[in-house]
């Protein structure tokens, strides 16, 4: 599928809406995107245009958003791009959409503290494994000789049934 995947850095421009639906928690949010650039003739950075994009979060991202995010706060949003055109009143209206990914605050900007959100006790899912030691390698495997003492070489137990 072709999709626009785009990362922007940007404020939040509009405390987030946070639904409980039969599909599960959504919550959007505005976001503000201004260019900045030196403007050499002042010698000092200047703000250029400002964008402002509609963020959508699903799911635990929804969840959380509600809970971390406030107006001003500096993030860095990672999702698909959606550009919409619709009629209001006879005009047509050009909007920017984000299907949010990822989200967090921006580190450049400011310091924050990372919390796990809690999950249910009850998985749906297979039973977790266990995490492999990356500083070691991958688990190995029990040891089986492929060859026996007097030096020959073993061949594995083949069972064929044919009807």
């Amino acid at each position: 599928m072709n999709e626009t995947t785009v990362c922007v850095v940007g404020n939040v421009a509009t405390q987030p809406v946070y639904r409980e639906s039969p599909a599960g928690p959504t919550a959007r949010f505005r976001l503000a995107v201004t260019a900045r650039y030196l403007d050499r003739e002042k010698n000092a950075w200047t703000d250029g245009h400002t964008n402002f994009f509609t963020v959508w979060t699903r799911r635990s991202l929804a969840t959380n958003v509600a809970a971390s995010v406030a107006v001003g706060d500096p993030l860095v949003v990672q999702g698909r791009l959606k550009v919409r055109t619709e009629q209001r009143d006879g005009q047509g209206w050009l909007s920017a959409d984000l299907d949010a990914v990822a989200i967090g605050h921006d580190l450049s900007r400011g310091t924050s503290a990372f919390r796990r959100s809690s999950r249910p006790e009850t998985q749906t899912g297979p039973a977790p494994q266990p995490e492999p030691n990356w500083e070691t390698g991958p688990p190995s495997r029990p040891e089986q000789p492929d060859q026996s003492e007097d030096g020959t070489r073993q061949q594995p137990d083949l069972t064929v049934s044919v009807t």
